[in-house]
């Protein structure tokens, strides 16, 4: 359980997270939480509520209002995660998720990078922590590629590990203590067998415009420029539900839809919780949540 000083410290972080994004003119959401139909993905698990789920992302219902007309959204909200336990995870957690229309994940990862220095300044200037060295760089982040990570780390490509059923394993076993090494970086360009929500890179469609942030080794953010074709879509959910066992009456058919109507766009979520323990020098989600699962 935070104390009132830590509580003021997450609260003033979450207003400077809202006041970069009012001052880019972005809409804030504030889209349902409970739904009757999510993202297919075999590796998270969703927690159900009554006849429904809650979300384990707001992208669905983000991206319906994007093929509406709204050009920039951005939503805090809490999120849902069945299992997810430990120093790095919690069932709930909160998670900051935003959209532009005309971008691609270039755009999008200067912007990440923008607001993540930004709430770094802001805690140095109240005194909270230092300015981390990855914070106080002259020098944009270093975009690292999931095929020179693995063959820099690993000493196998990057598709072997995913034919060997290898890629989770060397990736935290691998590739993120060296990435630790790096302070802040981007890791881009995910084989498309792993993004099924982003667009193929036109100059190499066997990889997607797929970005993870990590800081000093921990994750804090995925992102992409979004698939817009909605029978690719179609199939890799279709993919995804084959693997999970999902009953196909599931299928988000009304996000699909959506996705007939997007615009070339870019989307990012980034773990808040996550983020602020890095910001405020804290070693687990636990120390910067006003109640953690273990204090219910």
């Amino acid at each position: 359980m935070l104390s009132c000083s830590d509580l003021r410290k997450r609260s003033a972080l979450l207003q400077a997270v809202r006041s970069f994004f009012h001052a880019r003119n972005y809409i804030e959401a504030d889209t349902p939480t409970r739904l009757p139909a999510l993202i297919p993905e075999a590796e998270i698990h969703p927690l159900a509520s009554e006849d429904r789920f809650l979300q384990t992302s707001p992208e669905l219902c983000m991206k319906r209002l994007l093929a509406n007309g709204c050009d920039r959204l951005f939503q805090i909200c809490h999120c849902f995660r069945k299992g997810e336990r430990g120093r790095l995870h919690q069932e709930e957690f909160t998670m900051l998720e935003w959209y532009q229309r005309g971008w691609s994940y270039v755009e999008l990862m200067a912007e990440c990078e923008e607001l993540v220095r930004a709430l770094a300044r802001f805690c140095a200037a109240q005194g909270w922590q230092p300015l981390p060295t990855w914070a106080a760089q002259p020098e944009p982040w270093l975009r690292l590629t999931v095929a020179d990570a693995f063959l820099r780390f690993t000493g196998i490509a990057a598709e072997q590990a995913i034919q060997e059923n290898r890629f989770d394993l060397l990736l935290v076993e691998k590739v993120e203590p060296e990435l630790a090494r790096l302070g802040a970086v981007f890791l881009c360009d995910y084989p498309i067998a792993l993004a099924s929500l982003a667009r193929p890179k036109q100059a190499d469609p066997a990889v997607a415009e797929r970005v993870e942030l990590y800081i000093n080794g921990v994750e804090l953010a995925n992102g992409f420029s979004e698939l817009t074709d909605a029978a690719a879509q179609r199939q890799r959910f279709q993919e995804e539900m084959n693997k999970a066992g999902i009953s196909n009456s599931l299928m988000p058919e009304k996000f699909l839809r959506a996705v007939a109507q997007l615009p070339d766009c870019a989307g990012i979520a980034l773990g808040l919780d996550r983020l602020f323990m890095t910001l405020l020098g804290r070693n687990s989600l636990a120390e910067v949540l006003p109640l953690a699962d273990e204090d219910l």
